[in-house]
């Protein structure tokens, strides 16, 4: 991590606000301002942490799926040209897409081309994350990665195939879904979020909520791991996360979206305080 403070960044943040009549923020607007205060290591890390929904539409363009995601970098037809010639995304993703769109080329020897498109996919990108200077986005990709694999542990647990196939990456986590029967696979005295994504999905009927319930999850965890983060990249990651699913749920749920940004607004006059008396 670079070290360096944002303070005049951290503190503009709150005046940041979701537009009356869109009902939501301009998140690429307010993505590229952020981007352009940091420095270039700090912009590195923060364009990795979004890079996750670019393997989310590359995914879904391989398999012909019309979803896509505008929280990701690329658009459209730059997701479309990564997929035959990557040049935008970083080295391990790259590998990845080359080795599938050539079986038969060098990078498929680094990259094992028999398991699912987007099980390598996301192996490389939380692999990417694992190796950044940030420690929050670091600690950040490794939770998200474990609350994927519960997610999809538990559908498939329910839909009778297989949890391996679901699973992403290695790991103790990793292993533990894959061995234990478990209503929790094992993990709730490690994770304490474990036994809640459970019944999030087991339980919930209505999607919504079963989306709130998961993003409270995520809300919680992005908090823990900035607990002691103010002024640094860690604590704009962290703001970033958080923006995020304000911009989702101002769309999905106008309501949810202010009640979501009210918090969000709270929590840095919080940190604003608490780091002005040290």
């Amino acid at each position: 991590m670079s070290g360096k403070n944002y303070y005049a960044l951290v503190a503009g943040l709150r005046e940041y606000a979701p537009d009356a009549e869109n009902k939501g923020f301009d998140i690429s607007a307010l993505r590229e301002e952020i981007f352009a205060a940091l420095d270039a290591g700090d912009a590195r890390s923060a364009r990795l942490l979004y890079t996750c929904f670019d393997c989310e539409n590359i995914a879904n363009i391989r398999r012909g799926s019309s979803a896509f995601n505008a929280l990701g970098l690329l658009s459209r037809e730059e997701a479309e040209e990564e997929l035959l010639h990557p040049s935008r995304l970083p080295r391990r993703i790259a590998q990845v897409l080359r080795a599938y769109a050539d079986p038969e080329g060098e990078d498929a020897e680094e990259v094992d081309t028999t398991q699912r498109f987007e099980k390598s996919l996301f192996e490389a990108y939380y692999e990417e994350c694992a190796g950044d200077d940030s420690l929050f986005l670091r600690r950040w990709s490794e939770f998200d990665r474990t609350l994927r694999n519960i997610l999809a542990a538990t559908v498939a647990r329910q839909e009778q195939r297989p949890v391996d196939e679901a699973i992403i990456g290695g790991g103790d986590a990793a292993e533990q879904m894959r061995r234990s029967s478990a209503a929790d696979f094992g993990l709730k005295g490690e994770y304490e979020f474990a036994d809640a994504v459970v019944a999030a999905v087991s339980d919930e009927r209505n999607l919504l909520e079963k989306e709130r319930k998961i993003d409270n999850v995520r809300w919680t965890q992005a908090e823990e791991l900035s607990t002691f983060a103010y002024f640094d990249i860690d604590a704009v990651l962290a703001y970033m996360v958080k923006v995020n699913m304000v911009a989702r749920w101002s769309l999905l749920d106008p309501a949810r979206g202010r009640e979501m940004f009210e918090r969000l607004m709270a929590g840095l006059d919080g940190k604003a305080r608490v780091a002005a008396v040290k």
